[in-house]
């Protein structure tokens, strides 16, 4: 099960019974990766018993998922967490990455199994971001960080303790390490998300919306210093397929330890680019629709950067997303499954997601 907007419970039928909590990234009905991933998974496995738990019901729920059972919850349900957990086999944990009220829930649920349960936790890949770092911002770094080398994992395992998202990985590692033959676990860290979701609610990520936004504030599209500062990105059907991987691996693998714990841990990137490309082709998009009245990238500086995406919880998340790096690989999925990107690249599907944002 999931805490916040929804939560899943799948039951295939045989040979593993598998009940499946997801919990979307929003606070709503249906979020971006959350409602992606449930859409994905119900339609690849209409045998699948599915429970989801839900804030608020999208209206064409029940017409959509006729065969889904819906349990009203949210982030702060955590007894509700704890005993739906412990009657999953697998719980897909898509909602909020850093609320660790409801993630323990889940575990502590998970932990009273008789056998061992799985858990599927999205991560990001924020926490590799070099964003902290004033002297890197806008220029290209040249880490780039593995899913299956030792010393990449170690070091992502020994982050500091203010890295995005370390707070529930911290939880999680721990936890794996402790109970290794009562929990299976796989952090999914996915890297920045474009393409239109399949869910019912949000059907857009963050990174393009915001950067719109901003351009259209500014007049112009943007980079910082040199503005070679790189991402990795995956379409959200890519990412889908990585997350049907995992709980079919779940579902009927003799060996989770294969999959997870000490291997459960996944990057999902397909491609990567740097912001002043992408500046340069959101800008093109934005000046042949008539929002902007140049094309041509313009270079910022730190503190009107800094004056960017403000928000409460996170006041360097221009930093953040504009002229950091994070550079992954998706190493465990392509050895494990031939996981590489099928949809189409960020670039070929921009204008797309451009117009999206500002449709709104």
């Amino acid at each position: 099960m999931i805490n916040g907007a929804e939560t899943l419970h799948v039951q295939p039928p045989s040979p593993l019974p598998s009940s499946l909590p997801l919990t979307p990234p929003s606070t709503g009905g249906t979020g971006y990766i959350g409602g992606s991933v449930l859409h994905a998974i119900a339609t690849a496995h209409p045998d699948y018993s599915i429970t989801v738990l839900l804030r608020r019901i999208p209206k064409t729920f029940a017409s959509t998922y006729p065969n889904i059972t819906i349990v009203h919850g949210d982030y702060d349900s955590t007894s509700l967490l704890a005993s739906e957990a412990a009657k999953a086999d697998i719980v897909v944990h898509n909602g909020d990455s850093d609320h660790e009220a409801s993630l323990n829930a889940l575990l502590s649920g998970l932990l009273t199994k008789p056998k061992p349960g799985y858990l599927l936790h999205l991560s990001g890949t924020g926490i590799v971001s070099d964003w902290r770092q004033t002297d890197q911002l806008g220029t290209k770094s040249d880490v780039i960080w593995s899913d299956v080398d030792s010393t990449s994992l170690a070091k992502i395992r020994t982050l500091p303790a203010g890295e995005l998202h370390r707070n529930t990985e911290t939880i999680l590692h721990d936890i794996a390490h402790t109970h290794p033959d009562k929990i299976n676990i796989a952090i999914m860290c996915p890297p920045d998300i474009y393409g239109r979701g399949l869910g019912l609610g949000k059907t857009h990520s963050a990174l393009i919306p915001l950067f719109v936004h901003e351009i259209k504030a500014l007049g112009a599209p943007f980079y910082y210093a040199a503005g070679t500062n790189t991402r990795s990105w995956v379409h959200i059907s890519d990412l889908t397929r990585l997350y049907l991987h995992v709980v079919e691996s779940a579902v009927s693998s003799p060996n989770p330890e294969k999959y997870f714990n000490a291997n459960g841990y996944y990057f999902a990137a397909t491609q990567e680019h740097s912001q002043v490309d992408l500046a340069r082709a959101t800008g093109a998009i934005l000046h042949r629709h008539g929002v902007i009245e140049t094309a041509e990238p313009v270079q910022v500086g730190l503190e009107q950067l800094d004056s960017m995406a403000r928000v409460p919880r996170f006041p360097a998340l221009g930093r953040y997303l504009f002229a950091s790096n994070s550079r992954t690989r998706a190493e465990r999925a392509e050895g494990e499954w031939g996981y590489k990107g099928e949809a189409e690249g960020l670039m070929e599907g921009l204008e797309r997601d451009v117009l999206d944002a500002l449709e709104g």
